[in-house]
């Protein structure tokens, strides 16, 4: 079994082990945020915590109505440039917490008078000292170069925080739930196989809202552990403009969520299926499951998935070449 396989499987005892431990956390964080009561909200992250940000923005907007802007780091590391974060919540992801250009981002946020949040793996790094409130994600040692329990704990927690934050009931007594949930769908049968990308130099993954969220790290991994060219689209925005790939013979991923975007979503699916569009669905459905909670089930069995396929193809997904597992950025 690769490491990717094993710590891709644990995920669901680590989410667990999130639920019980920083439940009184999120509350005085939560209780803190509405006193704060912040204009907006500021993500910061790179590689898959940036993907984490781009689900906290569709999460934080739909349920709580705040504006969220995802941040350009290299202003802060690069260009010494000073925003006015004064009446922001600042939200920091990084599994590592030492990336130069985050804690530039970090130390410029505490100087505007931002409140200052880390969702960081590593609580002992210095940008779980830096922040005003350092969530610990809990994932534990992840060996594996291509990230898969740190992405989903790090959604657990923004959903976790959230939830907190707009005491919302539902979603709360839902998540009580997600343990169990992402445990059942690794006994669940394969849905992306070895025929669907074996022969592909390129693909486009298609998802909406939530779903284009998770799209974005979908396409990562196919092209850290499979070598593929993949991008991602919301698939309203593929037909202004990318549409014109299917010009060419072209393989597309539809990630399918019920929620309140399917129907919008699967109206564009057709129409790319029209146009010649080879499409290959990826959905999860478990009976009475909250929707929020749907992207994390399809990455959970995503994650089987082309890890299968890569060492299918007599790839290393546990180091791929070129890659390390903490990257350093400016």
């Amino acid at each position: 079994m690769t490491l990717m396989q094993q710590e891709a499987r644990e995920t669901w005892q680590r989410i667990q082990q999130q639920i019980d431990s920083n439940g009184s956390l999120y509350a005085e964080l939560a209780e803190r945020i509405r006193s704060f009561d912040p204009a907006f909200v500021y993500i910061v992250g790179r590689g898959t915590s940036d993907h984490a940000g781009v689900f906290a923005r569709y999460l934080i907007e739909v349920e709580l109505g705040v504006v969220v802007a995802a941040a350009a780091p290299s202003v802060a590391s690069l260009f010494s440039r000073q925003l006015k974060l004064q009446r922001a919540l600042v939200l920091l992801i990084s599994q590592s917490g030492r990336s130069e250009d985050i804690l530039a981002q970090a130390r410029a946020a505490k100087q505007s008078g931002a409140l200052v949040v880390a969702l960081v793996n590593d609580i002992s790094s210095p940008l779980a000292a830096l922040a005003d409130y350092a969530v610990p994600l809990l994932a534990g040692p992840e060996k594996a170069v291509a990230a898969t329990k740190s992405y989903l704990c790090t959604l657990a927690a923004i959903l976790q925080l959230v939830a907190h934050w707009k005491q919302d009931a539902a979603l709360l007594g839902a998540l009580t739930s997600l343990p169990q949930a992402l445990q059942s769908v690794l006994a669940q049968p394969a849905q992306l196989q070895l025929p669907h990308l074996q022969q592909l130099r390129h693909c486009v993954v298609l998802g909406r809202a939530f779903g284009y969220a998770i799209s974005r790290e979908i396409a990562l991994k196919i092209k850290e552990v499979c070598g593929i060219q993949a991008e991602a689209f919301s698939s309203a925005e593929f037909l202004h403009g990318p549409v014109s790939l299917l010009n060419q013979p072209l393989t597309l991923l539809n990630v399918a969520l019920e929620d309140e975007s399917a129907g919008a979503h699967q109206t564009q699916i057709t129409e790319v299926k029209k146009r010649g569009g080879e499409v290959v669905t990826l959905q999860i459905a478990l009976p009475g499951i909250h929707p929020r909670l749907q992207p994390l089930l399809l990455m959970q069995r995503f994650y089987l998935d082309i890890e299968a396929i890569a060492v299918a193809m007599g790839k290393n997904p546990d180091a791929p070449t070129g890659l390390n597992k903490v990257t350093i950025t400016l």
